[in-house]
Formats: structure tokens, C-alpha cells, sequence
């Protein structure tokens, strides 16, 4: 490194045991983690809570109620940045981070909806999450994932 000029950033940089601790890389958060159905214990990868923080700002500036753009294309908006994330974010443990997602998503796009067609209430009932992930168009991430071919490892 010192041949290339080049320093570490030492507020940045540390020495992790990963076995031990997490720590966060390009937007994953690596580390040990449990199995909430067995117990055991494994080596995970999951998107870490700051890019999923920043999906969901994005979320927010596409869904948010000043937005008079046409509904196809709010949703086209809307499916085009959750691919792109869940395209990144394919590999490791996902169904939690996913699963929030699904939640917001599901939330925001019923309030955009309630507040553009004067529906009292929450609008569950108008808007339920079976419309909003099928004959509205919005991509559900766990629907996502469970479509993907698994891969194989032979």
C-alpha cells in the first residue's frame, strides 16, 4: 500500500472477529446470528439497518402524499428501486429485511392511496396487501425471493 501512496483511515478502519461481533460492509451486516426455529448458531450476512433505512427514505420521496403523478407510473417508480435493492441484496439471510420492507411498502402505498381517493380510515379494507402486491403492480420482496431459482452447490 505504501508503494501506491495509498493510507489506511484509521477512524474507519478496525480489526473485527467476525465469529464474536458484526460488523457492516457494503451495505451488510456480517456476524454470528441465531436461528429463531433451531437455536443454532451460524455465520450470517444480511442488509444491514442503514441501507434499509435509506430504501425506505427512498420509499418515502416516491410515496409521499404531494405526488400527483399518475398511479402506473408511481408504481413503476416504486418497483424499478425495491429490484434494484433486493437485486443487490440477494444473497445471505433475508426474510427479515425483506419482510420490513413488505411492511412499509404496503403501509405507505395504502396511506398514498387513501389520502388520493378521500378514503376514511386506514384504508386495510379498500387497499388490503393482496391488491397492493397483485392487481396494483408493487413488487412484494418475499415474493421475490421465493420466485428465484435456488442455486445449487455441487
Amino acid at each position: 500500500m505504501q508503494a501506491l501512496k495509498l493510507t489506511l483511515n484509521t477512524v474507519k478502519t478496525c480489526v473485527r472477529d467476525a465469529r464474536k461481533e458484526t460488523f457492516n460492509f457494503l451495505g451488510y451486516t456480517f456476524g454470528p446470528a441465531f436461528s429463531p426455529r433451531t437455536g443454532g448458531g451460524y455465520q450470517a450476512a444480511m442488509p444491514s439497518d442503514k441501507s434499509v433505512r435509506r430504501l425506505k427514505e427512498k420509499l418515502h420521496a416516491v410515496l409521499h402524499r404531494g405526488n400527483m403523478h399518475p398511479w402506473p407510473e408511481v408504481a413503476g417508480h416504486a418497483n424499478r428501486i425495491l429490484r434494484g435493492w433486493a437485486n443487490y441484496f440477494s444473497y445471505g439471510t433475508l426474510s427479515k429485511a425483506y419482510k420490513t420492507v413488505d411492511r412499509y411498502v404496503s403501509d405507505r402505498v395504502r396511506d398514498f392511496l387513501r389520502r388520493r381517493h378521500k378514503v376514511p380510515g386506514k384504508g386495510t379494507t379498500r387497499f388490503p396487501d393482496r391488491d397492493i402486491f397483485g392487481r396494483l403492480g408493487v413488487v412484494s420482496l418475499s415474493a421475490l425471493r421465493v420466485a428465484r431459482p435456488s442455486v445449487s452447490r455441487t
